[in-house]
């Protein structure tokens, strides 16, 4: 990607894997919810590399409260 460049989530790219990747994907995943090998490997990355909450200041403060009283920090 350039820089300066910026992606929506919505964007796709393509990825080249082995056919026979692909082909054991699509069988694993026949009589599931999943419709696509697509689908199935972008589920399996958004797992590998979730997304970081974001908090509000309201939120940090409450949760570093609880970790005070846990005695998790100081």
């Amino acid at each position: 990607m350039k820089r300066g460049m910026k992606m929506t989530s919505d964007e796709k790219v393509s990825i080249k894997i082995p056919k026979s990747l692909y082909d054991k994907i699509q069988e694993k995943i026949q009589g599931t919810s999943f419709s696509s090998v697509d689908g199935y490997v972008a589920m399996k990355l958004e797992n590998e590399f979730p997304t970081e909450p974001v908090y509000t200041k309201e939120e940090e403060e409450l949760i570093k409260e609880r970790l005070r009283k846990l005695r998790y920090i100081e």
